[in-house]
């Protein structure tokens, strides 16, 4: 069965019918309960929003029932203004101190982030964490030595790319600017609308990681060569049939942040 509906607590309020997305829950009346039909089983994207959304809680999603989760009165509620700070206080961190993070925060920061959005509730992305600085170094070298193929190009980076060269060179790294790890997510091959989710995903990490005392940066240069560049790909090792997405760089940031700074006047246009 699709869902498990409790006889003795549901109302019979019609609400996990109208919130399911697909549209499958048959509403209860007086004599049948709420219920999927066998031939619309399987349609159900196992989203959960009949279960959470039921307000007596009579209705159980019939997917690993045992890791339900019900939440206290109250709980998670913040309000704006405490929001707002914790958002705009964000920075992106390039400065880091050599302590590393203990995998135990980085999977609980994790947890967080695998609740992200994902179209129909595909969950397509996966999560590769480079934990050892050293190999984070050796895949901000490879970046490197991607940016001397594209030196002397068409490429739109191609003037851009001799002062991040030379600062490489010079013993410093442009490229994770010293971060003791990186959080990269893979996508499956051939799914266009994966790689939305893949960012979703990652700002969801981006957000969260600040709760636990972590800096976050977004690995641009590492992404745009992760791309493309083989040596780099295959460095990477990612399982056959999926594809990079994207990454960041994080870890303990070195300096505390002690102010909001300002950014561009909001514009909107309202219709």
């Amino acid at each position: 069965m699709t869902i498990l509906v409790d006889d003795t607590t549901c109302t019979r309020c019609g609400i996990c019918s109208v919130i399911c997305p697909m549209r499958i829950i048959e509403p209860a009346d007086e004599t049948i309960l709420p219920r999927v039909r066998d031939e619309k089983a399987g349609m159900c994207i196992a989203c959960g929003h009949c279960e959470v959304s039921c307000p007596t809680q009579a209705l159980l999603l019939n997917v690993r029932p045992d890791e339900r989760v019900v939440l206290p009165a109250g709980a998670g509620i913040l309000s704006p203004d405490e929001l707002g700070t914790y958002l705009k206080k964000r920075r992106s961190v390039r400065h880091y101190t050599k302590e590393p993070v203990p995998k135990e925060k980085i999977e609980a920061i994790l947890d967080i982030a695998r609740y992200a959005a994902s179209g129909g509730n595909a969950q397509p992305v996966q999560w590769l964490i480079v934990h050892d600085p050293k190999e984070v170094y050796r895949l901000a070298g490879l970046t490197v030595d991607w940016m001397k193929t594209i030196t002397n190009s068409s490429h739109p980076m191609s003037g851009y790319v001799p002062s991040l060269i030379a600062g490489w060179e010079h013993g410093y790294d442009p490229i994770c600017r010293g971060a003791p790890h990186l959080v990269i997510v893979h996508i499956p091959e051939g799914n266009p609308g994966a790689a939305t989710d893949a960012i979703i995903a990652l700002t969801h990490f981006d957000i969260a990681a600040p709760a636990f005392g972590i800096g976050t940066c977004w690995a641009g240069f590492l992404s745009i060569a992760a791309m493309s560049y083989e040596p780099l790909q295959k460095a990477l090792g990612l399982p056959a049939g999926r594809k990079y997405a994207y990454g960041l760089m994080f870890g303990h940031p070195k300096y505390k942040i002690h102010g909001i700074p300002r950014r561009n006047p909001l514009q909107v246009t309202w219709r």
